[in-house]
């Protein structure tokens, strides 16, 4: 099993991602996560079961719907939505899910977990994708002074606490 710096390096390398939880309004967390993957190089293609455009962009009804495969899967949703989306992580054969902080589930993890699919969890992606900026640098500077950063001898972080979480 892939070390949580392991899995956190491979989601990222990843270029192009699934985004379940956009919002139409254009104010959740998952359209800031959205914006910002897409200004950092990344093809991010938003999923929304019921808007076919948000902001002027093309959405995708369903994961099976995307225009070409992806390499993995940020969910930014209740966590109750998260296990449906799990379940249409596995039918698309999607290897890699990052569940945002407030996302996750017991039951989703459990589910990635038994079918092999690489799950990261409890960490804001935007204290990770490079290049890493505004609050999420703070936020990040500040684990790796307490310790709190996957891999470091404390542990893994039973919480991220990033702003916005579903």
């Amino acid at each position: 099993m892939a070390s949580d710096r392991e899995q956190i390096a491979d989601f990222l390398a990843q270029r192009t991602l699934g985004l379940v939880g956009v919002s139409r309004g254009g104010r959740k967390f998952g359209n800031i996560i959205w914006k910002e993957l897409r200004a950092k190089g990344y093809t991010v293609f938003a999923v929304h079961p019921e808007a076919r455009r948000i902001g002027g962009e093309r959405c995708w009804p369903d994961l099976a719907s995307l225009p070409e495969p992806v390499g993995g899967v940020v969910i930014v949703v209740r966590p109750e939505q998260t296990e449906q989306v799990v379940e249409e992580v596995r039918r698309a054969g999607i290897r890699r899910v990052w569940m945002q902080p407030g996302s996750e589930s017991p039951a989703a993890v459990r589910a990635c977990e038994e079918d092999g699919i690489a799950v990261v969890q409890r960490e804001c992606i935007l204290m990770f994708a490079e290049p890493v900026a505004s609050i999420h640098r703070v936020h990040r500077w500040l684990w790796k002074i307490l310790g709190k950063l996957p891999g470091q001898a404390r542990g893994r972080v039973t919480k991220a606490g990033c702003e916005g979480s579903p």
